[in-house]
């Protein structure tokens, strides 16, 4: 009875919908059983580079990684007056265009299909286009600009400079940090023109557009439909030296066309999951996205505020998949700050994202930018960028200036990209973290710029200080200290000590990075003579200056190592652990002149003798080599080039310590 009741609930639902022209629907499948698709070939269905992904960050491949079982695919193809639209792992289902209640009658009754739901009305016209982005005007041209800042690597222009000065990001693109290698998924209404607007002639001619796909209408061609996307997409990659520069101009792309420009119906949700899952098994290592939603043309479809809770909806379930597939996730949080619903829109409510809110280029946040929290409480926007005012490409091949948190969204995209850049040994929430605590109200987020604007150079000096490694040995009371981090050729290490008896650090030596203007990994080691009377322990910090310019200088302490000296070390006296004794001295000392007279007196003969002069810090200056009969020897030091202070004489026999003598100069 219940299962016949069933059938004619059923029956006039599907009545009731194909009156009102809901002909797209949502066919959910129970499972995957009997699949061709296996964990143990995964190439079949992912890519090298999105298996590499799993790997290197220790995702594991699971059942939503699985492809949708091809047998029910077709079963469901085959059903007469049934057009299959687009398919999801991730959700196990399809979308499908039918008017024949029949038809839907027929899926609903396989024994693998879980559920059948309307999720969008019929097709409008596409001559019909709605304004889906009316709050992202655009506004005056954007002039190009005579003004360069010399010390950058690109020539921005005054507009363009300003949007990446606001978080410091030129710092990145100036260490050579500009998307090279990274690729970026895009998911929005389409790309209009980009194959022939001068904003992506760099982006085109090096042929970093890796692949597209229009979800709507099933093909390959993106460039003849909406335009938001490609607005979006200049932020990140255009080139237009002195008015227009890209925040990841050498980035990668992929181009996905989710939105339907003729109406707004749920089923977009379920595009923008595909292009997610396609984005996924591409290998992006980013999705920036300028869509979100709470209304549709349909009001029975709408959501509740309390539904902005980060699991409710279809686009946000695939939101928190995509992070957990490892993919780091920008998202607009929305225009409706001014409007009755006033909140952020989903998928941007979605956990372990960046939902990105609009301030202009001096950090205040425009009014249309929707407000935070999600409904069950968490911070939103988590971060914000410039969406006010923003430098885009439109479609009549001009620059000019746009509103919407569409734009601040891949502002901050490029940025967070660049940032992964340099270091991809840290996953996705590692990065996520670091712009997090960066931000400018990371201690005290609102409701309308979340943590706040991200500062880059902080959120790579952050990674830095959690990248960099260091240790040191100790021998004879000479330390070397070796550390690893990265650099450019304009960085500095200083290297600070602190002695036994010492209440604080003191800088000891400078060491040049090595040569190269793209940031690379590098090691370094620094000898150490220890000038301590008593035992203890010795430590080292080791303060990298990442930018050395007198107005921006920047300066973080990367690690410290320390070690343990056991006795006091240049003391003066006898040495090698023998009971010949030995005698070393210098006259005159003070010294005021050219040369001072090194004595050095042993019982025994001394085949290689090393003398080796340091400063006051511990710092070798001068090596000689030398030898000696049994006896004594005398030398002659030049000191003519010795500023004035305190020296130490340290005389080896070989690698053991003979003894010690201090020098003054005057």
């Amino acid at each position: 009875m219940k299962k016949i009741l069933a059938f004619v609930l059923f029956s006039i639902l599907i009545s009731n919908e194909i009156d009102a022209q809901l002909t797209r629907y949502i066919v959910r499948f129970k499972d995957k059983n009997s699949s061709p698709y296996s964990f143990s070939n995964p190439l079949s269905y992912l890519s090298q580079r999105a298996i590499d992904r799993r790997t290197k960050y220790g995702i594991a491949i699971d059942s939503t990684d699985l492809p949708v079982n091809p047998s029910y695919i077709n079963q469901i193809k085959n059903i007469a007056n049934v057009t299959l639209l687009n398919i999801s792992r991730w959700q196990n289902a399809v979308t499908i265009k039918t008017t024949d209640p029949s038809a839907l009658t027929t899926i609903n009754n396989l024994s693998f299909v879980r559920n059948v739901n309307t999720i969008a009305a019929r097709n409008v016209d596409p001559g019909i286009q709605a304004n889906k982005f009316e709050k992202e005007d655009l506004d005056a041209i954007v002039p190009p600009s005579a003004n360069r800042i010399a010390a950058d690597y690109y020539n921005y222009g005054a507009a363009s400079y300003n949007e990446i000065h606001l978080h410091n990001g030129e710092f990145l693109h100036n260490i050579g940090l500009r998307g090279q290698g990274m690729q970026i998924a895009m998911l929005d209404n389409g790309f209009n023109n980009y194959l022939t607007l001068k904003a992506f002639d760099s982006v085109n001619a090096e042929n970093r557009v890796l692949g597209t796909w229009d979800f709507v209408a099933n093909e390959a061609n993106v460039a003849d439909d909406g335009s938001h996307g490609m607005s979006c997409l200049s932020t990140i990659c255009a080139n237009i030296p002195g008015q227009f520069i890209g925040k990841a101009p050498k980035a990668s792309f992929w181009l996905y066309q989710t939105e339907d420009n003729t109406s707004e119906y749920p089923i977009e949700e379920f595009n923008w999951v595909c292009g997610a899952e396609r984005a996924d098994s591409s290998g992006a290592d980013v999705i920036s996205s300028s869509l979100g939603y709470y209304d549709f043309d349909d009001p029975s479809f709408n959501y509740t505020y309390a539904q902005m809770n980060g699991h409710s909806t279809i686009a946000v379930i695939g939101a928190s998949n995509a992070t957990k597939k490892g993919m780091l996730v920008f998202l607009a949080n929305g225009n409706e700050g001014t409007n009755a619903w006033h909140y952020l829109i989903t998928p941007a409510d979605a956990d372990s994202i960046l939902a990105v809110g609009a301030v202009n280029v001096l950090g205040a946040v425009g009014g249309f930018s929707s407000y935070g929290p999600s409904a069950d409480g968490r911070v939103k926007p988590e971060v914000a960028s410039v969406g006010v005012g923003s430098v885009i490409q439109s479609t009549g091949n001009t620059v000019v200036s746009g509103n919407g948190t569409s734009f601040a969204c891949p502002n901050m995209a490029g940025l967070g990209t660049i940032l992964w850049q340099a270091f991809p040994e840290f996953n996705n929430m590692k990065i996520r973290t670091a712009l997090l605590r960066a931000s400018s109200k990371f201690t005290t987020p609102d409701d309308r710029i979340g943590y706040g604007i991200p500062n880059m150079k902080t959120a790579f000096a952050n990674l830095l200080i959690d990248y960099a490694t260091s240790s040191a040995t100790v021998n004879s009371c000479n330390a070397t200290i070796s550390w690893t981090s990265k650099d450019v050729s304009n960085m500095l290490y200083e290297i600070e000590r602190k002695l036994p008896a010492d209440a604080n650090y003191s800088k000891i030596a400078d060491v040049p990075a090595s040569s190269g203007a793209q940031l690379t990994t590098h090691s370094y080691s620094f000898n150490n003579a220890i000038l301590s009377p008593i035992a203890g322990v010795v430590s080292y910090r080791i303060r990298q200056v990442i930018d050395t310019n007198a107005a921006s200088f920047t300066a973080v302490y990367v690690d410290t190592a320390n070690v343990s000296i056991a006795s006091g070390c240049f003391a003066t006296g006898t040495g090698g652990g023998t009971q010949l004794q030995e005698k070393i001295s210098v006259q005159p000392n003070p010294v005021s002149g050219n040369t001072a007279t090194l004595i050095i007196e042993t019982p025994y003969a001394v085949n290689n003798m090393p003398i080796l002069i340091y400063d006051s810090k511990g710092s070798l200056i001068l090596k000689m080599q030398s030898s000696k009969i049994a006896g004594k020897k005398t030398i002659d030091i030049d000191v003519s080039r010795f500023s004035k202070g305190q020296y130490y004489i340290k005389v080896m026999n070989n690698t053991q310590p003979i003894g010690t003598v201090e020098l003054m100069t005057l």
